[in-house]
């Protein structure tokens, strides 16, 4: 047990620092969600309606937070590729390595980004006047870090079995965009058509981010129709199992 912490640890902090020596790209992640939150939060401001007492800004802040973790997370496996196609990744896998380990450790690392920035995201709670405690806050990161964790075994998942990064970001913006757009970070599910309802009620994301706005905004006014908690935090943790196990196969074969 203590020799696969110890390689999952080292084989985690190499991932770490070649994340950090590309400020560029860990820039990317966490700019193009900003954007989107201040213009939208700006655009919608005085036509938002979600019939609980908060702005367009606050409905739209915790699923650009998850925005934020999924592109940090997932698109941080794309590291995979890129170690097959060095050898880096072959060495590895040569090494009395068990394949398991090198499933999380990539996760973990993907995973750890996503909540460094999400983090910084969180920073800016003061400065908008959002309405959330620091002792949410922190409950929040917690859910945020299984989602994110969740997430980051999609993108280990497709990354193992591709070997073009321009097939995996393909696939991951097919895959990525209609499961957020679809989640109720957007608008408010019980506004859209009946159809979209049934939707975005069969869409994880969908749970994933009502738990996550529920911790955010608890005990505050700011309230977060959902589908409940109990339901959201069961379908949160079904989804993190059942992909992890998934990686864990993935990396066996």
């Amino acid at each position: 047990m203590k020799r696969a912490l110890t390689q999952t640890y080292s084989l985690w902090l190499r991932d770490m620092k070649h994340i950090v020596r590309q400020p560029g790209r860990m820039l990317s992640y966490i700019g193009q969600p900003l954007l989107v939150w201040l213009f939208l939060g700006a655009g919608f401001r005085n036509s938002f309606e979600s019939g609980a007492d908060m702005t367009y800004s606050e409905y739209l802040y915790p699923g650009i937070l998850i925005l934020v973790s999924l592109f940090s997370a997932i698109f941080s496996t794309i590291s995979i590729i890129e170690d097959r196609k060095s050898g880096f990744l072959q060495g590895v896998l040569a090494a009395p390595v068990p394949r398991s380990v090198v499933a999380l450790s990539k996760v973990l690392s993907g995973t750890t980004l996503g909540l460094g920035q999400a983090v910084i995201f969180l920073l800016l709670i003061p400065v908008a006047g959002l309405q959330a405690t620091f002792a949410s806050a922190l409950l929040a990161l917690a859910v945020l870090f299984i989602i994110g964790m969740t997430f980051t075994n999609i993108g280990f998942a497709v990354s193992w079995k591709l070997n073009s990064t321009q097939g995996f970001h393909a696939v991951m913006n097919m895959l990525l965009m209609p499961l957020w757009l679809l989640s109720g970070a957007f608008f408010p599910p019980d506004k859209a058509a009946g159809w979209m309802q049934w939707i975005v009620k069969l869409n994880p994301l969908y749970y994933m981010n009502s738990l996550f706005a529920d911790t955010l905004y608890a005990g505050s006014s700011a309230a977060h129709a959902g589908p409940g908690i109990a339901l959201s935090l069961g379908v949160t943790l079904a989804a993190f199992v059942l992909l992890t196990t998934n990686s864990i196969r993935v990396a066996r074969t």
